[in-house]
């Protein structure tokens, strides 16, 4: 077994599961999307994308691309957290949650496609 392998399996796993807890609940109710569960995936999210940076394989460049779509997407998703509720006054509308929670939920599918890519790549070196 290589750790290196379960240590990058395990944060690619991991942000897939913070982020789709964070999407998870009503989609306008700020309730059910806690600021420190995004920040939690942005962390988890961006270590994985690091870990990321050391594959030079075909398949490595893909799981780099799509970590870096989930970082956009979370990114934005925090600009417009924070606009909302520090710059602009506004706080945490329905409008602004649904926007939060779906570019979010962006990213989870970007993570969903780690994830997808990993099984395949952990298949085909079982052959």
């Amino acid at each position: 077994m290589n750790p290196e392998k379960v240590i990058f399996g395990f944060f690619i796993v991991l942000s897939l599961t913070l982020n789709f807890g964070f999407v998870l609940g009503e989609i306008d109710d700020p309730a059910h999307h806690h600021v420190y569960e995004l920040f939690a995936v942005v962390v988890v999210n961006l270590i994985a994308t690091i870990l990321k940076f050391g594959d030079r394989s075909q398949m490595g460049a893909v799981l780099l691309a799509t970590s870096l779509v989930a970082i956009m997407q979370l990114f934005a998703a925090v600009l417009v957290w924070v606009m909302a509720v520090h710059v602009n006054g506004v706080g945490l509308t329905e409008t602004v949650t649904a926007s939060i929670v779906s570019l979010s939920a962006g990213a989870m599918l970007a993570n969903v496609v780690s994830v997808i890519l990993l099984i395949i790549e952990t298949v085909m070196l079982r052959r």
